[in-house]
C-alpha cells in the first residue's frame, strides 16, 4: 500500500488514532451503549459528535503541534517537555491502561477464535501474541502501514454494516432517531468518553514525524477526531435501530449481526474485529518501544532490534496472564482513576500550558537555558 505525503502528514495520525482506539474502545459496541445510547439515541449521537469529537480534535491538534515544535515523538520526551519530572505519573497511568487493554484483547481474541472455529481459547491468545509481535518487529514504518491498511478495511466493513442495517430495519433507525430522545447527562457522558480515550494520544506521536509545520500538526489533530469517530457513528446508528432492547446486550454488535442474519458477514466482521485487536495491541506496545528507543537515541546508540518483539512478548504475556486469572474486572475498577490521571497530567496541561507554548512558537527551559522549538 503506497502512502502519499499528504496522507502521511494530515490523515495518517487520525487513522492510527482510530486504529488504537477501536480495539480497546468501541469495537464491540458495549462502550457506545454505556456512554451514548443509554442517554437516548439523539442524545447519544449529540454526545458523540458535538462533545467527544470536538474534545478529541482539540487535544490531538495541540498535542501534534506541540510534538512538532519540540521534536518529541514518543510519550516520554513529549511529557518531559510538557511537565518535567511529572511525566513519570503519566507513564504509570499508561502502563496500567496498557495492561488492562492487553488483558481485554487477549480475552476477546481467545473468545473470537473459540466461537468462530471451535479452537481452544488459548489458540486465540497465542495467535494474537504472535501477530502483534510480528507487527511491532518492523518498527514505525510497518506499524503505520498495517494500521492504515486495516483502517480502510474497517471503514469498508462498517459502511457495509450500516447499509445492511438500513436494508433490514431502516425504518426503525429513522423512526427512533426522529423521536429525538435526550436523557439528562448526555453532554457529560461525551466528556467522559473523550477522557476515556485521550490518554493514548501521546502514544501515537511516532506518526507526527511526517508533519512539516506547527499548523500542519494542528490540522492533522483536528481531522483526527472525525476520522476516529466516524466508524463509531455508523455502528451507533445500526444499534439505535434495536433500541432499547439492545441496552442489555453484553456484546451489542453481535445482536445487530444476528438481526441482519448473514452468516458470511458475521464471520467477516469477527475476523476484521480480530484484526482491530492486533492494531490496538501493536499501536500501544509500539509506543513503549519508541519510548525505549528514545532513551537509546539520547545516549547515541541504536536500540537492538530484538528488544521490540521481546517487549511485545513480555507485555502480552502479562496481559494474557491477567486475563486468564480473571483479574481484568479487578484492574478495570481502577480504570476510572487512570482516566482521571490522564486528564490531570496530560489533557489539562496540554490544553493550557501546551497550547500557550505552541502559540508562542515553542519556548522550553532546559538545563537553565531557554531554547526555542525548531518547528514553526
Amino acid at each position: 500500500m503506497k502512502i502519499t505525503q499528504f496522507f502521511k502528514r494530515y490523515l495518517l495520525p487520525g487513522f492510527v488514532f482510530q486504529s488504537v482506539v477501536i480495539g480497546g474502545g468501541y469495537g464491540t459496541g458495549r462502550e457506545l451503549v454505556e456512554f451514548f445510547l443509554s442517554y437516548g439515541p439523539a442524545g447519544g449521537l449529540a454526545g458523540m459528535v458535538l462533545v467527544s469529537t470536538v474534545i478529541w480534535s482539540a487535544v490531538a491538534g495541540v498535542t501534534f503541534a506541540f510534538a512538532h515544535v519540540y521534536h518529541t515523538y514518543d510519550y516520554r520526551r513529549f511529557l518531559k517537555a510538557l511537565l518535567g519530572k511529572g511525566w513519570l505519573i503519566y507513564e504509570g497511568c499508561y502502563l496500567v491502561y496498557l495492561l488492562i487493554v492487553l488483558a481485554v484483547i487477549a480475552a476477546a481474541a481467545g473468545q473470537i477464535i473459540l466461537e468462530l472455529f471451535g479452537f481452544p481459547y488459548a489458540v486465540g491468545v497465542v495467535g494474537i501474541m504472535l501477530a502483534v509481535g510480528l507487527v511491532v518487529l518492523g518498527g514505525s514504518k510497518t506499524v503505520e502501514r498495517v494500521l492504515a491498511f486495516w483502517s480502510f478495511i474497517l471503514y469498508g466493513l462498517y459502511i457495509v454494516l450500516i447499509v445492511l442495517a438500513f436494508r433490514h430495519f431502516g425504518d426503525a433507525i429513522t423512526g427512533i432517531m426522529a423521536e429525538g430522545e435526550f436523557r439528562q447527562g448526555w453532554a457529560l457522558a461525551g466528556v467522559r468518553y473523550a477522557g476515556y480515550n485521550l490518554g493514548i494520544i501521546p502514544a501515537i506521536l511516532f506518526v507526527v514525524r511526517h508533519v512539516e509545520s506547527r499548523k500542519g500538526g494542528l490540522i492533522a489533530g483536528v481531522i483526527a477526531g472525525p476520522i476516529a469517530i466516524f466508524p463509531a457513528i455508523l455502528l451507533f446508528l445500526a444499534m439505535a435501530g434495536q433500541y432499547p432492547q439492545i441496552l442489555d446486550r453484553p456484546v451489542p454488535v453481535n445482536h445487530v449481526l444476528e438481526i441482519i442474519g448473514s452468516r458470511a458477514f458475521q464471520l467477516t466482521f469477527q475476523l476484521v474485529l480480530f484484526g482491530t485487536l492486533i492494531e490496538t495491541g501493536a499501536g500501544l506496545i509500539h509506543a513503549v518501544n519508541e519510548r525505549i528507543a528514545g532513551v537509546f537515541e539520547e545516549k547515541g546508540r541504536e536500540m537492538p532490534r530484538i528488544i521490540r518483539p521481546l517487549t511485545a512478548l513480555f507485555l502480552l504475556v502479562v496481559g494474557a496472564t491477567l486475563s486468564s486469572f480473571g483479574l481484568v474486572g479487578l484492574i478495570a475498577r481502577g480504570y476510572g482513576t487512570v482516566t482521571w490521571g490522564f486528564l490531570l497530567v496530560f489533557v489539562l496541561p496540554v490544553l493550557t500550558l501546551g497550547a500557550y507554548r505552541v502559540a508562542k512558537g515553542g519556548v522550553v527551559v532546559a538545563r537553565g537555558r531557554e531554547h526555542r522549538g525548531l518547528g514553526r
